[in-house]
């Protein structure tokens, strides 16, 4: 099941009721200490209750309330469910979703406690007609006893069949949305929540404020499951080592115990060799594994980076292999603040792995940053800001294009002192190609920049379906820097952006691809060195021959023996691998070097 949202009230920051949804990919920025991390640990509470655990102080101060609610929604749940033994249904059939169709889960705890209870409800649009509001909780008999008593002419076995009949004999279910128990209560409740909380994804957090030391649990977990795993591979030779060590610690025990027949046969007479034999889950206990990094240097004697780049990857190793090792399907990484002790080359190394991640089958990527840089190499409608209100102490969220605007406002956006001008693009995909094209560019001219090293210019990504909204807000102008905006000719809407740029007269300027798209300006050489084929690489798509992007995904499909053809997003992604097997004569055979030679002498000109 995939996580849809959350519906946090009376924890912690959120008095009030507050509602965040989630996509593949979600990121949540705000100010430090402004309830970003409060909606993670809401989420692990939900899930696991473990890393982070509810206790009495979480209830808002001041509420006069000692309930929290945290309400998780689902979809992509099951088609068909077996709630009773044998018998298949689906949570349609048994009213037990919301009105818009997908699956709530709300947990209320008591904080009253010292260790709070917790009540589990699902939050469905359920039959509340009297007689016909409580079959949830019926037993078979029961039900059979029903529908003798209204005489239906229904089959007296299968649990869902008979609700469904007595439901269906109704002339009005009056189905209202209300909170049925699951966890507590009659038999069935429990037997529901038991079977719903199986195909719940599982939720794995790694928090920002945590040590990194080789001794972490995160780092010593995947170690001993490599230990197990060797272990369950080398069986065989484990049990020759058993059966050698028995042989010879019988034989020495024979030995000894016919000496002591020979000194005391009374003695003697009472004792009897046994051989017991290792548990299986002792084994592992022998063996210890750690980790050492260059010159013999332990983890936790790195930089803090290090330690956290390589404290992220075995957090994900082994919330894969949990994965691996449960029922579930479904996985959640949580992460906050990825970009901390960061270089921004790991951050966009880290950025593209997230993205990576979330795109995979039965992923979901949750992070936290207070980062308006980070959050700009990532999709728009990822984007959830969250910040107080005029005169508010309860935090709102704010969702779309226009909250990168505030974003800039109340965060904003502090450049390297060095940065003379910026260069504007539609998406991280472009960022990439520019830099190896100037790089080429300036190794034949030094005089015009190498965008890939040169630190009086920096790249912001616009995003291609919010960039008409930083032109037409001009978010950029606190920076007080000119502007550089390059776009693709494929979207006849940029023109308009192009020539809202250039009308502005603060020194920035705009213009379009002369091609259809970056891509069309990589050689089919670069391609071949690449990837060990190449395509079609034509300068504007027609109906015969398709885009680059679109050529090189059949190509790609037709290579690897795929079916279908996957997303030209995801072509464009691996195309960036070909940019830096471009050089200036490929460039010229492409007919493109004068117009890029332009674009890289403007640039370079604003930063006099």
């Amino acid at each position: 099941m995939k996580l849809v949202a959350i519906e946090v009230e009376n924890f912690r920051a959120y008095k009030e009721r507050r509602r965040i949804e989630f996509s593949s990919l979600t990121t949540l920025i705000g100010k430090n200490d402004i309830g970003k991390s409060t909606i993670l640990e809401a989420l692990e509470i939900f899930f696991n209750n473990d890393i982070v655990k509810i206790d009495g102080s979480d209830a808002s101060v001041g509420s006069g309330s000692h309930k929290v609610s945290i309400m998780c929604e689902f979809a992509g749940f099951p088609a068909s469910i077996t709630l009773d033994a044998g018998a298949e249904t689906s949570l349609a059939d048994e009213y037990l979703l919301a009105e818009n169709g997908n699956l709530q889960i709300e947990k209320i705890f008591d904080c009253s406690k010292s260790k709070p209870s917790e009540q589990v409800f699902l939050v469905c649009s359920h039959p509340s007609a009297a007689g016909f509001s409580d079959l949830m909780g019926f037993k078979e008999k029961e039900l059979q006893a029903k529908i003798k008593e209204l005489g239906l002419n229904a089959a007296l076995k299968g649990n869902p069949t008979m609700r469904k009949a007595i439901w269906e004999s109704a002339a009005d279910l009056d189905c209202k949305e209300q909170r049925l128990e699951l966890a507590k209560g009659k038999e069935d409740g429990k037997r529901v929540w038991d079977k719903l909380d199986s195909y719940l994804p599982m939720f794995a957090l790694f928090q920002s404020d945590r040590a990194s030391k080789d001794s972490d649990e995160e780092v010593q977990n995947p170690l001993k499951g490599a230990i197990k795993a060797a272990i369950a591979e080398a069986t065989d030779h484990i049990r020759e080592i058993e059966a050698l060590v028995r042989t010879k610690a019988e034989e020495i025990a024979r030995l000894t115990h016919a000496a002591l027949t020979e000194i005391d046969p009374k003695l003697a007479a009472s004792l009897s060799p046994k051989y017991n034999p290792p548990l299986d889950s002792k084994w592992a206990g022998l063996f210890s594994l750690g980790m050492e990094t260059n010159n013999g240097i332990s983890l936790n004697k790195r930089g803090s980076g290090v330690r956290r780049m390589i404290l992220v990857s075995f957090f994900k190793a082994e919330a894969e292999r949990r994965l691996k090792t449960s029922t579930k399907s479904n996985i959640i990484y949580a992460i906050e603040e990825p970009e901390t002790s960061q270089h921004p080359d790991n951050q966009r190394v880290l950025i593209k792995a997230f993205r990576d991640l979330a795109s995979m089958p039965g992923c979901q990527v949750i992070l936290t940053t207070h980062s308006p840089g980070l959050a700009a190499e990532l999709p728009t409608d990822s984007i959830r800001f969250i910040q107080l209100p005029h005169g508010g102490n309860i935090p709102d969220i704010t969702s779309g294009v226009d909250v990168f605007g505030e974003v800039a406002g109340v965060l904003g956006l502090v450049p390297d002192n060095r940065v003379r001008a910026l260069v504007c693009v539609e998406g991280y995909t472009d960022v990439e190609a520019f830099k190896a094209l100037s790089r080429l560019i300036h190794l034949n001219n030094n005089a015009l920049p190498d965008l890939s090293s040169d630190p009086r210019f920096a790249f912001v990504v616009l995003g291609g379906s919010s960039l008409k909204h930083w032109v037409n807000n001009h978010y950029l102008r606190p920076l007080g820097l000119p502007e550089a905006h390059i776009y693709d000719s494929d979207v006849p809407a940029y023109a308009a952006s192009v020539a809202d740029v250039n009308a502005r007269g603060d020194g920035s300027w705009a213009a379009l691809t002369a091609k259809h798209e970056i891509e069309c300006y990589l050689h089919p050489d670069a391609i071949q060195d690449a990837f060990g084929f190449t395509c079609n690489v034509v300068d504007i798509p027609d109906a015969q021959n398709p885009g680059v992007p679109r050529a090189f995904a059949i190509r790609w499909h037709a290579v690897s023996g795929f079916d279908g053809v996957p997303k030209d997003s995801k072509a464009k992604e691996r195309l960036v691998q070909a940019f830096p097997h471009m050089t200036y004569d490929r460039l010229k055979a492409r007919g493109a070097h004068l117009e890029i030679e332009g674009w890289m002498a403007r640039i370079a000109a604003m930063a006099v």
